[in-house]
């Protein structure tokens, strides 16, 4: 099992900046990759949007919209992973979920954080 607890995220005005961060604990070795979703205000959860991705090796995937604005990166040897983000826009308005995937005995397990808000204010 892998436990994910964020931190950050809050109240900015358009344009502004905020940064996640997410700990992962529990079997660690596990995890691959590591990443970002978020689920708008009015989604349900199975219209949760990827933000970012991030592999065990530092390869990046970015959803459009944010490509250029927000940066994600990871410390292995904490095992965790943040989410930088600049320029942010009222769209970006979202709970924002930390994802870890883990393989063990060819099993592929998913895991999310408990999520944390973040508000862009026009």
């Amino acid at each position: 099992q892998v436990q994910l607890v964020e931190s950050g995220g809050g109240l900015v005005q358009t344009g502004g900046s905020l940064s996640l961060s997410c700990a992962a604990s529990g079997s660690i070795k596990s995890i691959e990759t590591m990443g970002w979703y978020r689920q708008a205000p009015g989604k349900q959860r199975h219209q949760r949007e990827l933000v970012a991705t991030i592999t065990t090796h530092g390869t990046t995937d970015y959803a459009d919209s944010v490509k250029g604005r927000f940066t994600i990166s990871r410390d292995n040897a904490k095992s965790t992973v943040y989410l930088q983000m600049s320029s942010l826009k009222p769209e970006d308005t979202a709970v924002y979920y930390c994802h870890a995937d883990s393989i063990a005995f060819m099993t592929i397990s998913y895991f999310w954080g408990q999520g944390t808000q973040v508000t862009v204010s026009s």
